[in-house]
């Protein structure tokens, strides 16, 4: 059984940034996403990579966000940079084949 395991994090004030990290328990090169739920909101998509590391991301973080991969690490990374009070959300990594989530990793950002 594949497991996703989130790590990353925090709380920092408006401006800073953060690097999450989506380690797989498994080599498994295909495609990796990033999604955020914040507080009485469903489930959006924030970031995808593929297995040729070709990225995608949603218009409100373009610019701002960068994914990456690591496959000698299983892992998968989303670097966040001038982060917003509106960016705080519980952030989730999926292994896109299998529809398989990890646990999340809490974000909060501070004006």
């Amino acid at each position: 059984q594949v497991q996703l395991v989130e790590s990353g994090g925090g709380s920092v004030q408006a401006g800073g940034s953060l690097r999450l990290s989506c380690a797989a328990s498994g080599y498994y090169n295909y495609d990796m996403s990033w999604y955020r739920q914040a507080p009485g909101k469903e489930r959006e998509f924030v970031s995808r990579i593929d297995s040729h590391s070709r990225t995608t991301y949603s218009d409100s973080v373009m610019g701002r966000f960068t994914i990456s991969r690591a496959n000698a690490k299983n892992t998968v990374y989303l670097q966040m940079n001038s982060l917003q009070p509106e960016h705080k959300a519980m952030y989730y990594c999926k292994l896109d084949l299998y529809g398989i989530w990890g646990q999340g990793t809490q974000v909060t950002v501070s004006s």
